[in-house]
């Protein structure tokens, strides 16, 4: 069985997929939003989550250090983020929780057994599973793996994808696929690259493709004030959905705040510190104007 790194395995999701679901978080994406919730998600290398307020000076950190990634400065403990080589030693004795691994490596046989503990409640509200991240076909053959696991189960699945992957990889997994979660972020390729750091040629081919092939689709956008809530692109994003074969359907997200937080705990700054969630009456008028496409919208997951 092939191994994968996993962030987070969330149960009783009732946000991504129908019925009640276990949300498996992969390590790992192609994309660099500016906006992103998870920035523990995006590098697939191994991260170590610093929380200084819970550190109580202990010094056993210092003691499990071989790097000298932790020095003592005027009687505080200081984190030398760059010279740490995230081994987790200092985890290991950190009993105040100030120091974390991201991500466990995990085996296929492990992500199942803790699907399977909730299959009374999939069977109860047509819910299952469902793999996302980062983005899960970063690791193609540990999600394969997964996903016709969960076949032969008969447990139902879905995937969230940014859709930023060889059209090769999306059209092997789709046939073990119940439900895919396709996100859309912006239309105009330029902005894309701004915001996410890659063009969107791609990610539009790979829904062109689905939306002819695979029976269910839900294509859901982030609503980032001020960076994809302007007219123009809710207007080419309206068109483009309404023009694809089977896709009918769209959840809008909007922004909130939660993950800025995990910034500081990676070492890193948060690139759009100003931005605020949208109103409600935002969100409403968005929902509106998309529906003059003869979509069917829905504001959250």
């Amino acid at each position: 069985m092939t191994d994968g790194k996993i962030i987070n395995i969330m149960k009783y999701s009732i946000h991504d997929g129908p019925g009640i679901r276990t949300a498996v978080f992969f390590k790992g994406c192609p994309l660099n939003c500016l906006w992103c919730h998870n920035p523990e998600s995006q590098k697939y290398d191994q991260e170590l989550f610093y929380w200084p307020d819970r550190c109580i000076g202990c010094g056993r950190c210092l003691e499990s250090c071989s790097r000298d990634a932790i020095g003592l400065t005027s009687g505080k403990l200081e984190y030398k983020r760059a010279q740490c080589k995230v081994c987790g030693d200092c985890c290991k004795v950190c009993h105040a929780g100030a120091r974390e691994l991201v991500a466990k490596t995990m085996s296929v046989g492990q992500v199942m057994a803790e699907i399977e503990k909730d299959l009374v409640f999939y069977d109860e509200s047509g819910g299952g599973a469902t793999f996302s991240g980062g983005e899960a076909l970063m690791q193609p053959t540990f999600l394969t793996e997964l996903l016709q696991d969960c076949q032969k189960k008969e447990i139902n699945t879905a995937v969230e994808t940014c859709g930023y992957v060889k059209p090769e990889i999306l059209q092997t997994i789709s046939p073990y696929v119940n439900l895919f979660l396709y996100d859309l972020k912006l239309m105009d390729s330029q902005r894309h690259q701004y915001y996410t750091g890659v063009p969107n040629e791609l990610i539009l081919d790979n829904l062109r493709w689905l939306a002819e092939h695979h029976p269910k689709v839900l294509v859901r956008v982030p609503i980032i004030p001020g960076c994809n809530d302007d007219k123009e692109n809710l207007h080419q994003l309206g068109e483009f959905v309404a023009s694809l074969k089977r896709v009918q359907e769209l959840h809008l997200l909007p922004y909130h705040r939660a993950g800025v937080d995990k910034y500081k705990r990676l070492g890193l700054e948060y690139q759009l510190p100003d931005i605020q969630a949208p109103e409600s009456e935002q969100m409403e008028r968005i929902k509106g104007e998309l529906e003059q496409y003869g979509l069917k919208v829905k504001i959250g997951g």
